[in-house]
């Protein structure tokens, strides 16, 4: 297996307005690396094909009843992209569909005083060089921070708000999953929360396709650990440092149908042992270990056609996040800083 490193810089934009406004600037900065990547990948025709129009169809209609300024945004995004509605709706559905789809992810997560949650935002190879973290200050609710994908609504990867909340999100491959509102939509609306204990309300809504979501917040500082899925959800809160990549692990309904791929597995015992040796985070999320598939995800013949296309370190202390996040394999921060909260 080869592991050919390609490093390009990670953009930044500045999004505001009401919630069709930020959709659209979102699919404008978008709409190049979609058209010229995406909508050529075998990905994007099966999850838009006639397959699955009815099943897409129930999930837009519960999103325009549960979340209509998340649908708005959605309309936004297509408008911005040039692209049907439907077609990039079926698009932010894609774990909701289809069991595994190239959506990967390591988290970190160190409780204590000043907890941290680091995280390796893994995705397919061609975006890289093509996302961007957007600095988005909605009409409506808390401003955030949130790495996007071309073609993807915000809050499924890794983000904070202005309220103190972050973020991080890995995909879990759930089987059997019949889904009810998109769990990107969920985790949109999770952007939009206040407290931990909002967030979870929100990620309980529905039945949805599955995730793990690691979160914290500034005025809280617990670490929760949130596998849902299937209209199942399982809530742990972290007391020792821990990892988690793409499975279930405390979720009982993934325990009983999911797909662990071997990136997954190797992921999840590899991080294991780094953690109990006492590895700093950055080391682990930069591992490049060969006895198995690394964590630090590069190469170009991936077996689940994913690659390491960003990497944030969140701190939380009381009332303050500070914040970095890489586009490298090695060396400083891309972007940095540091936000307060009242």
């Amino acid at each position: 297996m080869s592991n050919d490193i390609l490093a390009r810089d990670l953009g930044w934009r500045r999004v505001s307005g009401a919630p069709h406004d930020l959709g659209l600037a979102l699919g404008q900065a978008a709409r190049d690396a979609v058209s010229r990547h995406l909508t050529r990948h075998p990905l994007w025709a099966e999850v838009t094909s006639h397959h699955h129009t009815s099943r897409v169809a129930r999930m837009a209609q519960a999103t325009q009843a549960r979340f209509p300024a998340i649908w708005a945004e959605i309309k936004g995004l297509a408008a911005g992209l040039d692209i049907p509605l439907m077609q990039v709706f079926a698009w932010n559905c894609r774990g909701d569909l289809l069991a595994s789809v190239p959506d990967g992810c390591t988290t970190v997560m160190l409780p204590g005083e000043t907890p941290v949650l680091a995280h390796n935002e893994d995705g397919l190879p061609f975006f890289r060089g093509s996302c961007f973290i957007a600095e988005a200050a909605p009409q409506d609710g808390p401003g955030f921070h949130a790495f996007c994908y071309p073609g993807s609504i915000p809050g499924h990867t890794f983000a904070f708000n202005s309220a103190g909340l972050a973020q991080t999100v890995n995909n879990l491959r759930l089987t059997g999953v019949e889904a009810d509102i998109p769990r990107m939509v969920l985790g949109r609306a999770v952007l939009g929360c206040t407290t931990l204990d909002q967030a979870i309300a929100t990620l309980a809504d529905a039945p949805s396709g599955g995730f793990h979501f690691a979160l914290s917040h500034t005025d809280d500082r617990r670490i929760l650990s949130v596998e849902f899925g299937g209209g199942d959800t399982s809530v742990v809160e972290i007391t020792k440092p821990a990892l988690h990549a793409n499975h279930a692990l405390h979720l009982q309904g993934g325990l009983r149908g999911q797909i662990i791929t071997r990136s997954s597995a190797d992921r999840q015992r590899r991080g294991k042992v780094m953690i109990a040796d006492g590895a700093e985070v950055l080391a682990i999320l930069r591992d490049g270990d060969l006895s198995g598939l690394p964590i630090r995800r590069d190469a170009s013949d991936d077996p689940d056609e994913e690659n390491t296309l960003g990497t944030a370190v969140l701190t939380l202390a009381r009332g303050a996040l500070s914040w970095s996040i890489y586009d490298c394999a090695t060396g400083k921060p891309a972007y940095h800083g540091s936000t307060r909260h009242a």
